[in-house]
């Protein structure tokens, strides 16, 4: 006895995990988190801050001291020609001003005179300064501009990247939504024709009805089943693309398990759009990422122009470096103003033609990019009503079918009373059915829309990240 006992309990905890495991609902807001912690594009999303980062590291480079040694000798049967040795540091900095140090050490018997220095060699120290072309700006300065301008550019691809991967998983779970739905309804239909079908066949048997009518309703179940299968196909395509989005640590790829459906339709809050959104559209435009993007390109190229305007100044630079001997304090404190190296360097273009190129050249992608940002602010203006006006009668419309399907159910039922006391025929059955099936189904897509919609609003508004929606 206790033995059928543990098998009946056993058979009942099976059944029963079984039906939990066909009723395991898979919400939005949980597939859009899954999304978010796992999907490759949003880690490759996060990647862009590191990109700028490594390159603004790479950009401040252009500023770290630099250390040098250069050492020469030549030695020829048993005669030191010469030994020179040199090393140092410079230090570039922002103002456009090289510091720089050294110590030099020369000998030899063929050592050219202007490389003689004292027996315990010579320091030096000094200054090169740029006064005309790079004294405002050059390319090492454009560079650390221009790399903190991309840094900054990489928090707003992130958010594009991310805002493009979110309408995406939208798109494929309201899909799928959309589907499994439609493919309940069908299924449901297919079983009532069935029952119908079997039904008036009986009744026909017993000379209650005519033949006819089981031609009708066998009609009747073979399109709906035709639809069914239709139906059927639509969701597996909805859930191959569902799987899309579906990815565990790891970067391991998912399946929806067999038991996963999407969120009930009476679970479903449809709401109008946001008044705010429509009063703050202007300010939600320019920190749009897409615009953001544009904007720092913007400023990239200014710098540019910056960089070859300056290129049209002639090229001055100075260089000075007082000479000492010895490092003891009494050495330092006879400094000799007189020991010294100067240099000057001028040069300047006569034409300056392929200066005034490039820097009209530059002009001229600064004036398309700006035109270019116009144009991207007009498409989002634009996209951002469209997607605010679907939003809105979408709900009304979804709100109008709910009303709409449950007049009809209320049809059906009185007809398929009518029906069941012989007052009605199967023809107008069907046709009542057909429009409670046509109304829900509408009713279905609608809410599929309008929530789509609502992912299309925030998306265009550049917030989609933001939004946490259900």
């Amino acid at each position: 006895m206790k033995k059928y006992i543990l098998v009946a309990v056993y058979f009942f905890l099976t059944n029963y995990c079984k039906s939990q495991e066909q009723e395991q609902v898979f919400s939005f807001q949980d597939f859009l988190q899954k999304v978010k912690e796992h999907h490759p594009l949003a880690k490759q999303a996060d990647l862009q801050t590191q990109i700028g980062a490594a390159n603004l590291l790479s950009a401040r480079g252009y500023f770290d001291p630099k250390t040098y040694a250069n050492y020469a000798q030549k030695h020829f049967q048993d005669i030191n020609y010469y030994k020179k040795l040199e090393g140092g540091v410079k230090i570039p900095t922002w103002f456009g001003i090289t510091v720089l140090g050294g110590f030099e050490d020369n000998e030899g018997n063929y050592l050219n005179p202007e490389n003689n220095v004292p027996d315990d060699g010579l320091y030096f120290a000094g200054v090169g300064v740029t006064l005309g072309q790079g004294l405002f700006i050059d390319e090492r300065r454009a560079a650390l501009k221009s790399a903190k301008i991309y840094a900054e550019g990489t928090k707003q691809k992130r958010r594009y990247l991310i805002n493009e991967l979110y309408l995406e998983a939208a798109i494929a779970y309201w899909n799928w939504f959309l589907a499994y739905h439609q493919q309940m309804v069908f299924k449901e239909a297919v079983d009532l024709s069935y029952e119908r079908f079997q039904a008036v066949k009986q009744s026909a048997l017993l000379g209650d009805r005519p033949y006819v009518d089981t031609l009708e309703a066998g009609i009747q179940y073979q399109n709906r089943t035709l639809s069914l299968q239709e139906a059927q196909l639509n969701l597996n395509n909805a859930k191959a693309q569902l799987h899309v989005f579906l990815w565990d640590e790891g970067l391991v790829p998912l399946e929806l398990e067999e038991f996963m459906i999407p969120s009930a339709i009476d679970s479903i809050f449809l709401e109008a759009s946001n008044p705010s959104l429509k009063l703050g559209m202007d300010t939600l435009i320019e920190q749009h990422p897409l615009l953001a993007l544009n904007d720092y390109e913007i400023q990239q190229l200014e710098v540019e122009q910056r960089l070859k305007a300056e290129y049209i100044k002639p090229k001055l630079n100075l260089k000075y470096q007082p000479l000492l001997t010895g490092i003891d304090q009494e050495d330092w404190n006879q400094v000799n103003s007189n020991n010294y190296k100067f240099g000057l360097e001028f040069s300047f273009p006569i034409f300056l033609r392929k200066e005034r190129g490039e820097l009209e050249k530059n002009r001229i992608k600064l004036q398309e990019k700006e035109l270019e940002y116009d144009n991207k602010a007009a498409q989002l203006r634009a996209k951002i009503n469209q997607a605010l006006n679907e939003w809105d009668i979408t709900l009304e419309q979804a709100n109008l079918y709910h009303q709409t399907t449950n007049d009809y159910y209320e049809l059906l039922k009185a007809e398929r009373s009518l029906f069941g006391m012989g007052e009605s025929s199967l023809f107008l059955v069907n046709s009542r059915e057909l429009g409670y099936i046509s109304t829900k189904v509408k009713m279905i897509q609608l809410i599929s829309k309008n929530k789509l919609a609502k992912s299309k609003a925030y998306y265009s508004l550049g917030i989609l990240d933001q939004q946490n929606q259900e």
